[in-house]
């Protein structure tokens, strides 16, 4: 891991966004709660905080973080997708890019594992930061 034991500790917040796009009978089915597995956004949520907290055990050389906060949305988005975003904040010596866009991978992956059974063909598109602030290097705003 990188040595960021120089570096102060700054309040730091990461903002990511993704989506899955699925055929428009099966958002249906997730919003009147009729997906076998049962509430695909509650549980899709619950998957990305867990992910998000355990971060550094997922992907090499992260730091692991005393995370002061993770929220997690999913929304619908109709006819065809869910959109996901998650904020994740610390006061720390490094930032939560890979946290919350984390967290938006599991969530999408949540979703697409409780609906498979009845769409295959659903997408997960557009995992991104859109937005960083604290630490060196300042902020960052998505275009």
């Amino acid at each position: 891991m990188v040595d960021v034991s120089a570096k102060p500790a700054t309040e730091r917040v990461a903002v990511a966004r993704g989506r899955v796009v699925m055929a428009p009978a099966t958002l249906a089915r997730i919003q009147e709660g009729a997906m076998g597995k049962g509430d695909v956004l509650g549980v899709a949520r619950i998957a990305g905080i867990m992910a998000a907290k355990r971060t550094s055990e997922l992907i090499p050389l992260c730091h692991p973080l005393m995370l002061a906060r993770v929220a997690v949305d999913l929304t619908p988005a109709p006819p065809d997708a869910v959109e996901i975003e998650a904020t994740v904040k610390v006061a720390g010596q490094t930032g939560v890019e890979m946290e919350a866009l984390t967290a938006v991978t599991v969530a999408a992956l949540t979703v697409y594992d409780m609906c498979k059974a009845v769409d295959r063909g659903m997408r997960i598109e557009a995992v991104r930061l859109v937005r960083k602030s604290g630490g060196k290097s300042g902020t960052y705003e998505a275009e």
